[in-house]
């Protein structure tokens, strides 16, 4: 092996060969990944989406009526739970609030979690038990908000 400029020893000589690009196992992300992976994984993105919107499309259900009011009208599945708190709340004023204490309480979360430095769930009580009962009364709430308002609070158990 020749000698390199700059190299004391033998070990710098293979550390100087190897990294100018002499056999590293450095590969460059321009032309290898940008002219090459990335089409093709947007074509194949494509083909997919393509090809299943051909294959098995959306059906197009009855026009809508608007003189023909559904029985119960739902929002979508991830507002159930705010909704069943606006449902079942006597004052609205009370129920509005309710609904904005919401993400009033989502913001608190990073806080609750600062409180106590540890990675194990079981060493941070605080927030664990905040986890565990907002995703319950959340879990309560959403089924409930699908039932009648009769048995909503208590999903017919009781």
């Amino acid at each position: 092996m020749y000698a390199l400029k700059g190299a004391r020893t033998v070990r710098e000589q293979e550390l100087l060969f190897l990294y100018k690009g002499r056999g590293s196992e450095f590969h460059p992300a321009w032309p290898n990944d940008l002219l090459y992976m990335f089409p093709v994984t947007i074509f194949g993105t494509f083909a997919c989406v393509i090809g299943l919107a051909v294959l098995d499309p959306a059906a197009i259900g009855e026009p809508a009526n608007p003189f023909a009011t559904p029985l119960e009208i739902l929002p979508e599945w991830y507002f159930y739970p705010t909704f069943q708190l606006l449902r079942t709340v006597p004052n609205k004023l009370l129920g509005v609030l309710l609904m904005a204490a919401v993400p009033a309480g989502l913001i608190t979360v990073p806080f609750i979690e600062n409180i106590n430095k540890f990675q194990n769930p079981f060493r941070r009580p605080v927030a664990t038990t905040v986890f565990l009962i907002g995703t319950v009364a959340a879990i309560w709430l959403g089924i409930g908000a699908t039932l009648p308002i009769d048995i909503s609070l208590t999903l017919g158990l009781f």
